[in-house]
């Protein structure tokens, strides 16, 4: 390497023809950087799931989405184009997700990428836990988190066989710190984590990645349509509003785009050498708690 690098710098032509040289391999590999792949979305058919999807197919995959929504999830892939497929999925229902990736494979001969995205937030206001309704609490797990570990392992049934894939699960910053959410919301997304990384531990032997990203707040139709049940009399804009006011970052937002970003980066080959990652796209919410003294101005 030292030697290249001294031949470069004594003959500028070498070292010219190189850098075009790199351009040209980094523009093929960045331009779409799914190309050919099969992805499998679930809660596909808006929010983060959606857009995920637009991404993808923007980099050259075909997707398959998958949601319980059966009016809005057609016309979501009417909307994407030729390389979009919905079917209907339940993941509280394991046999739906396993049909789910079974016509995936059946469709396209192959699943390269599975995003467990779907979950709910469960109840609108978060109670105290002296009075958690118990079969509300199920109710958020069984979507959340044993939908996702079903999701996971139907992926790997057809993943480990051919030895590569790449799966990705949605998780959130309730899952990271306590208050953010109502008690079954924040349990079922602080599993996320741990279950990615105990999954990579064994996936990692058959060369198949796991990871997972934790977003900020971002005011999706699910986000908005809980808070404007809350907020009686508030408009849909202020709720906007709020949700985009509750960053640090100075000058940014969380938006859909940046989790799909995300997934893009965690799902493409550029990632090759990354598994059991939690990326954490918050804006640095969760790196401090600045304390409240009030020091004299400079």
């Amino acid at each position: 390497m030292i030697k290249l690098l001294i031949r470069r710098a004594l003959n500028p032509s070498i070292s010219h023809g190189f850098f075009r040289k790199s351009m040209r391999n980094f523009g093929s590999k960045s331009g779409r950087r799914l190309e050919g792949k099969v992805a499998l979305i679930t809660g596909g058919a808006s929010g983060i799931g959606k857009t995920t999807a637009h991404e993808f197919i923007q980099h050259g995959a075909h997707v398959v989405i998958a949601d319980i929504d059966t009016q809005l999830g057609p016309q979501v892939s009417n909307e994407l184009g030729p390389e979009a497929h919905f079917v209907h999925c339940d993941v509280a229902n394991e046999s739906q997700v396993a049909e789910a990736v079974d016509l995936t494979v059946a469709r396209h001969g192959r699943l390269d990428i599975m995003y467990n995205n779907a979950g709910i937030a469960g109840p609108a206001l978060p109670p105290s836990i002296a009075d958690l309704d118990l079969h509300e609490f199920d109710r958020v797990m069984r979507v959340n988190v044993r939908g996702m570990i079903s999701g996971i392992k139907h992926a790997a049934r057809v993943m480990i066989p051919v030895g590569s894939g790449s799966i990705l699960c949605t998780g959130s910053i309730s899952g990271l710190m306590g208050g953010l959410g109502p008690h079954p919301y924040t349990v079922s997304k602080f599993a996320v984590p741990g279950i990615v990384k105990s999954v990579a531990s064994e996936l990692c032997r058959h060369g198949v990645r796991i990871n997972c990203i934790c977003p900020s707040p971002i005011p999706t139709p699910l986000v908005v349509g809980q808070l404007l049940a809350l907020l009686p009399g508030v408009t849909k804009d202020r709720v906007v509003d709020l949700v985009n006011g509750l960053g640090e970052l100075k000058g940014a937002k969380c938006e859909e785009i940046d989790v799909a970003r995300a997934a893009l980066y965690l799902v493409s080959d550029e990632s090759k050498y990354v598994t059991g990652h939690n990326l954490v796209v918050d804006g640095g919410f969760t790196c401090f708690k600045n304390l409240q003294i009030p020091f004299p101005q400079e």
